[in-house]
């Protein structure tokens, strides 16, 4: 973990008005919520923070390099970040810390932060393996274990972040680890909606299809070997295209709507129905 440096200060607001505030509705007035995004320094993580944000809730940030946190909550004075690796043997309580201690509360957990390689089962070494499944199945377990308290308090709602390519009976070649662990936080999703109902706290997934959010390929995107992939993802796609990370925050901020309550257990597949090719 980086330095003894969690919180980003200092944001401004946006003259042109806070983006995306007249599509996600408020939890009411005076009720300013508490929200915990993992993984929020780029694409769904971002969104997803902003969304809630631009809603009149609380977001600590959750991310790996200052840098890319400050632009998430550049103009969203409601964001702030923790620079905090999640696989780290304190980030845990660290997190859950920070966020008492700047949010007051938390209502909201999203584990988000994904490590994604593609490597077939041969080229895979241990390290590599250690990354993926403690960063995509290990670090949500120990984070949401470390929440379990003021989630209860708050009668909070766990949002974990899979992927549709891991749904059903699929299979992912040269990619395997990946979807393994998250179709076991699936499960978890489930499982824990289950355990955790006694405690009043909901546990909920969204299932991304392929979303373009550019990382790693230029402030466009636009990497031409990048491009053709999203081009051939949304050939195959019945809705003809690949999905927007604005899309999936979307659907992570209403399952944790009042109005939601009922929903638990319940993992959205959100790809424009390309798991069901």
């Amino acid at each position: 973990m980086r330095g003894p440096l969690p919180i980003v200060q200092g944001m401004t607001t946006r003259t042109e008005g806070t983006e995306g505030t007249d599509s996600v509705a408020r939890t009411g007035a005076g009720d300013t919520r508490g929200i915990v995004v993992t993984g929020g320094g780029t694409g769904i993580g971002r969104a997803t923070a902003r969304a809630f944000a631009a809603g009149g809730n609380r977001v600590l940030v959750v991310g790996r390099t200052r840098a890319t946190l400050d632009v998430t909550a550049e103009g969203y004075p409601g964001i702030q970040g923790l620079v905090a690796d999640v696989t780290a043997p304190d980030a845990p309580d660290l997190i859950v810390r920070t966020a008492l201690s700047v949010l007051g509360r938390v209502d909201v957990l999203v584990n988000n932060a994904a490590a994604m390689g593609y490597r077939p089962l041969a080229a895979l070494d241990r390290a590599e393996a250690e990354r993926q499944l403690h960063t995509n199945l290990l670090a949500p377990v120990l984070l949401t274990r470390a929440a379990l308290e003021p989630l209860a308090e708050r009668s909070g709602t766990v949002v974990n972040i899979g992927s549709s390519g891991a749904l059903g009976l699929r299979s992912w070649p040269d990619n395997g680890l990946y979807g393994a662990a998250k179709a076991g936080l699936d499960f978890l999703t489930r499982t824990w909606a289950v355990e955790l109902a006694p405690r009043g706290i909901r546990v909920v997934g969204v299932a991304p299809g392929v979303t373009d959010i550019g990382a790693g390929h230029g402030p466009d995107g636009g990497d031409p070997a990048y491009r053709d992939f999203l081009k051939g993802i949304a050939a195959r796609t019945p809705s003809g295209r690949v999905g927007r990370p604005e899309e999936m925050a979307w659907w992570i901020v209403q399952l944790t709507r009042p109005e939601a309550v009922y929903a638990n257990g319940t993992v959205v597949p959100v790809d424009g129905g390309l798991s069901l090719t």
